[in-house]
């Protein structure tokens, strides 16, 4: 299968170094901590926060950090092949495990000593991209939850095809059997925290790779940023309004609260 044509066009249409459309919410499922749709392409995620909480095993609790838990579950409907999904497969798992790690990373796990972080992330639909998705998923779900954070973090994957290194692959590029390179990146203190690589690739090819992925996050960490600054004037207004209804019912005089302090 040709996955770049002659006029360097990919089976989706998009350049090589394009990303696809990229759609955000926070506040998804009220009754939680905090929780986010994140959807990339025809790829949506939602992640769910509960906590910080007590442990409920306190055999698990750390003294010095936060005990973060994660589970990845995938809807029947997910894929094109629909079948029940067991919990605990190997995919899941893995999935499970690189989430936790990137979260483990960015929040300020000191903070939060002797407690306990639940994340559950609900794969809606797969069509490339779940790993990546998954993460900003859970980011912004944590950011939603006001849990205190060392830096936000934004996950994208790259790869390699028909010579030419491609950008956010979809379902059919994954299936191609070329490199793909995910990583997991904190913009604001320019770190690269995970990186995991499928398939065998030369240091040439991996770099290139990288380097695209990190563009990748570039842009999905903007997008996400303007979107948790929108949410956050959103919630200032709501606030603004509570208080002059409260004021209103008192007969005290509103007092206008700016944002800066």
């Amino acid at each position: 299968m040709e996955y770049v044509s002659l006029e360097g066009l990919r089976l989706d249409g998009r350049r090589p170094k394009e990303t696809r459309r990229m759609r955000c919410e926070l506040t998804a499922l009220p009754g939680s901590d905090g929780s986010a749709v994140f959807e990339l392409g025809n790829t949506k995620v939602l992640a769910a926060v509960h906590g910080p909480h007590e442990c409920r095993r306190p055999s698990e609790r750390l003294e010095d950090r936060l005990l973060v838990k994660c589970e990845v579950s995938m809807a029947a409907f997910s894929t094109g092949e629909r079948r029940r999904r067991t919990k605990g497969d190997r995919r899941t798992n893995e999935l499970s495990t690189f989430v936790r790690r990137c979260i483990e990373t960015c929040v300020s796990a000191e903070l939060l000593a002797r407690s306990q972080l639940d994340v559950s992330i609900q794969v809606l639909q797969a069509d490339g991209g779940v790993r990546a998705a998954a993460v900003n998923a859970a980011v912004l779900a944590i950011v939603d939850a006001g849990i205190p954070m060392q830096d936000t973090m934004a996950c994208c994957s790259a790869g390699y095809l028909d010579d030419t290194p491609l950008l956010d692959l979809n379902y059919m590029e994954e299936g191609g059997g070329g490199p793909e390179v995910h990583v997991a990146y904190m913009p604001q203190m320019d770190r690269v925290v995970a990186i995991v690589t499928e398939n065998k690739a030369s240091v040439d090819v991996f770099e290139r790779a990288h380097e695209l992925a990190l563009d990748g996050c570039r842009v999905a960490s903007k997008l996400m940023r303007e979107r948790m600054i929108e949410h956050a004037k959103h919630l200032w207004a709501m606030r603004q309004v509570t208080l002059r209804v409260k004021d209103d019912e008192t007969g005290d005089e509103a007092k206008p609260i700016s944002m800066e302090t």
